[in-house]
């Protein structure tokens, strides 16, 4: 690998790791004046205009059949608007720096999802290991023995349940979406598509289209939905594309960090001793993963 191709790499590494790691950032912002679905559907919205008159544009294949198009529902339901919507609910009683770091554990929740559908994965001894350390660093995030934290179980339940769809997603798409002909930026446009489909269908129970959202929580949804997911996106595509999954899931590791270091030093969020000692655990779980495991699924189900 040439000089110029390593810098490349890296720059597109750190560039998809800022931007997703970000993610829990702007959705903590965009919860001034929006409400969770509000904001997953506008970020929904938004990121379907940056990716579609891309795929319009090179005149790929576009998804075609009733088949087709409800696989492509069911994976944005799982894959999108289900996680998308319950890290912004979680974040209204969570930290985002927390948010980050449990969605972290979407690799683990992956392979233990593919050993029991046996999608081509078994739970290995050392695959086993390391979703032990992953969910005793979830565990350890929560501080059950902290009486106080009793009133965030709610929203760390819902991020536990949002990297779990993530997991879903993954196998989901790996098993009825990948090697059908289709590229993965016109499943996921087509899936974002649907996404925002759905977001719109339960938006006049969960703050319709009403809304006074403070300027810089605009600013925020705006960045979420373009940047955050649309830009991000493309350029986990080209990351891929040109270096492989494998230099692509180093992502998975620099994601938490990013999430931690904006919420609290920008955030002013409260670092408890348990939140590097969670994530270390969860990184170390997800390594041993990886480690004896390929990678599942589509792009499709970006953080």
């Amino acid at each position: 690998m040439t000089s110029g191709v390593r810098v490349r790499a890296t720059v597109l590494i750190g560039a998809l790791a800022l931007l997703w790691g970000s993610g829990f950032f702007w959705i903590a912002l965009s919860l001034d004046g929006f409400t969770p679905v509000q904001l997953t559907f506008i970020r929904l919205a938004l990121g379907a205009l940056v990716l579609v008159p891309i795929v319009l544009a090179r005149r790929l294949p576009r998804p075609r059949g009733p088949t087709m198009w409800a696989h492509l529902t069911a994976s944005a339901l799982i894959a999108n608007a289900i996680p998308y919507s319950l890290f912004a609910v979680a974040e209204q009683s969570v930290p985002s720096s927390l948010a980050g770091v449990i969605n972290a554990t979407t690799p683990l929740w992956t392979v233990l999802i593919a050993a029991t559908a046996r999608a081509d994965t078994r739970l290995t001894p050392r695959r086993g290991l390391g979703v032990a350390l992953g969910f005793l660093g979830v565990l350890v995030l929560f501080e059950p023995w902290n009486a106080t934290r009793g009133a965030e179980l709610g929203g760390v339940l819902a991020c536990v349940t949002a990297a779990l769809s993530y997991g879903v997603a993954y196998v989901y798409q790996s098993r009825y979406l990948t090697n059908r002909g289709l590229s993965p930026l016109t499943l996921t446009a087509a899936q974002l598509c649907m996404a925002t489909v759905l977001l719109a269908l339960v938006l006049p129970v969960g703050g319709g289209i009403s809304a006074q959202p403070a300027p810089l929580a605009l600013v925020a949804v705006v960045v979420l939905g373009v940047i955050g997911t649309g830009v991000a996106l493309i350029i986990n595509f080209t990351l891929i594309a040109t270096e492989g999954p494998t230099a692509a899931s180093v992502v998975t590791y620099l994601v938490p960090a990013v999430a931690l270091a904006l919420g609290i030093l920008i955030l002013d969020e409260t670092a408890h001793w348990t939140l590097p000692l969670g994530a270390a655990l969860i990184l170390v779980g997800v390594a041993l993963v990886r480690r004896s495991a390929g990678q599942q699924g589509t792009a499709s189900a970006d953080q």
